[in-house]
Parts: structure tokens; sequence; C-alpha cells
């Protein structure tokens, strides 16, 4: 079966078709095996999370938003699952407020870097930043650390979907202000993050293109109200609540 055979009155329709999402990267050599295993994770998660959009989230996908509009050289990091999870989404958003998006690996070989960066001009992107490799995120060893100098090295505001915590770590001791979506609240890249977005990116993408396009008359002093407005660690805290206070029961169950 493939994603275009799963009916969509399937009860685990969005779940199926994130899964085929992830085995086609893989197959056309997109994504790792790796990330097989860490798109499963994220799936446990967000089941506990009742695979919902929790008001802290939105909250923080609209803080995000802000933070993106207001920025002077805003990039999103795209890597293998979520190219292939959401890549017409990600477009759309670094279009929304006017970002870069570069390429950035683990598992990286210039093979699959130019994949992704085709992956991407097929979903509308014009211009995909990751192959010149000309930069550095120091005290990194490995292929993370490599970036390009306009692009990442270069950035007030990374977007940083999907990723581990050494490299949050990193960016965040070069002074970058970071925006991390993630459905675990105890990993390490959101608990680095100035923005955290504890949300299934497939959710969480559009939310802050959303976002973007609404406030996208919105003045400096505004959009500085709302930045200033998130608390990180409330948004933590309400997405670790919501995952150790939730019922398994159905709504006609409870």
């Amino acid at each position: 079966m493939t994603e275009t055979e799963v009916p969509e009155d399937h009860p685990r329709y969005a779940s199926l078709v994130t899964r085929h999402r992830i085995e086609a990267g893989v197959e056309t050599g997109i994504t790792s095996k790796q990330g097989l295993i860490a798109q499963g994770r994220g799936e446990a998660f967000d089941y506990l999370l009742g695979e919902r959009t929790l008001p802290s989230a939105d909250r923080a996908a609209r803080a995000a938003a802000a933070t993106l509009l207001a920025a002077e050289r805003p990039v999103i990091s795209v890597n293998g699952n979520v190219a292939a999870l959401a890549p017409a989404e990600t477009v759309d958003l670094a279009e929304a407020v006017d970002a870069d998006l570069e390429v950035n690996l683990f598992n990286h070989t210039d093979e699959r870097a130019r994949r992704i960066a085709d992956h991407l001009r097929e979903h509308g992107a014009d211009e995909v930043k990751g192959l010149a490799g000309d930069g550095e995120i120091p005290g990194l060893d490995h292929a993370r650390g490599v970036v390009d100098a306009d692009g990442i090295e270069a950035a007030d505001i990374v977007v940083v979907p999907l990723e581990d915590g050494d490299r949050a770590a990193a960016l965040d001791a070069m002074g970058k202000t970071e925006i991390v979506i993630d459905l675990n609240p105890g990993s390490r890249s959101p608990r680095t993050a100035d923005i955290p977005i504890i949300d299934n990116l497939i959710r969480a993408v559009p939310t802050v293109a959303a976002h973007a396009r609404d406030l996208a008359d919105a003045s400096p002093t505004e959009l500085r109200e709302i930045v200033d407005a998130f608390d990180a660690a409330e948004a933590l805290a309400a997405a670790e609540a919501a995952i150790r206070e939730g019922s398994f029961a159905t709504p006609d169950e409870s």
C-alpha cells in the first residue's frame, strides 16, 4: 500500500501517511535508515499528546512566526525527515517569513544533500543552501558542523526541526536564536531553544506559516510584544503535563 492508497477515513490515516513518507524517503535516498527510528519515537510522543496541537504549542508557533518576521537573516535547517515529511509546507514557511532553506545532515553524503535540495526545488523552492559547506558551527566534530557561510553560519535566527541536542547547544553558543520543533519536551533540543514548539512537524510548520501570514502587517513593536510574552519554560511544562496527565479513554468513555 502506498500513501495514495491509504483511505482517508482510516482512523490512523495521518499516522500511516507519515510512515509512508518516511519509508519513501529512505527508498529515494532522502532519509537515512536512522530516520525511521526517529519517526517512530516521535510518533509515540505524539500519541501521548493526543495527536493534537496544544494551546501552548500554538502560542509557541505564533511567537516563532513573530521572531522569524522580525529576523534579519532567518534560516530553516532541513534534514532527511523534514524533507520527506513536509517539503511543500517547509518551502511555504520559508516564503512566508523570507527565510533561506539549508540542508544540514548528521549522516551526510554529497549525493544525499543534493537529492534533498532537488526534492525541495521540486516542491517550489527557488534556492537551497547547504551544498557549499564553506562555513562551520564551532565545537561539532560531525557533519552537522559543516554549514554554508552565508546560511546557518551567518543567520541570526535558525529553525532546527527534528535535530539533536549537541547541535542545538553549539548554535546557542554561537549566539543564535533557535526555534525547535520537537515532540519530546524532555529532549535537549527544545530545552535549549528560545522557542520550543512541542508539536508534530506536519502540524507545526503550517501553523507557523499561518501565523506569519496573519502577522504580516504587524509592526516591529507588535512582533516584539508577542515574542516577549512567550515563556519557553511554561511551554515545556504544559507539554510535559499533557503527556503525564493524558488519558487513553475516548471522549465517550471519559
